[in-house]
């Protein structure tokens, strides 16, 4: 049997043993050097930005008001940082559709409208047709 004196030695020992396993300090392998290039970012401004999620989807418009589209996707370029917008031109709930790619940089966006100025249904037709990789 143990004495009043054991269980309190044991939980103290116990406790000494995990907090010897915690440690307070950051955990790296030994030789193993890690550097992350950190940008600052307006996070107020950005908060004012467009998320792809509602834009994705929209309806982009010419300069005259007409519907030329609407927005299917954007994809950033292997080794690029500038995304490309993929429009679908034509067809009838994504039958008959087609994909075309255009610089994201071209759409001009604001809280209502996607406009893509001077274009043309006609004109984003006759553009090859963008097919996404199979995976």
């Amino acid at each position: 049997m143990h004495s009043k004196l054991t269980r309190p030695l044991i939980v103290a020992a116990a406790a000494l043993a995990v907090g010897g396993l915690v440690s307070t300090g950051p955990l790296l392998a030994q030789g193993t050097s890690q550097t992350v290039a950190i940008a600052r970012i307006d996070i107020q401004k950005l908060a004012t930005g467009f998320r792809a999620s509602k834009l994705i989807g929209g309806t982009v418009v010419n300069h005259a008001g007409d519907k030329i589209g609407t927005l299917d996707d954007l994809i950033l370029e292997p080794n690029a940082n500038t995304p490309v917008a993929i429009l679908s031109i034509g067809g009838f709930l994504g039958v008959g559709d087609h994909l075309v790619a255009v610089p994201f940089s071209s759409l001009t966006i604001n809280k209502e409208k996607i406009v893509l100025p001077r274009a043309t249904k006609e004109e984003l037709k006759a553009l090859p047709e963008f097919k996404y990789a199979s995976s």
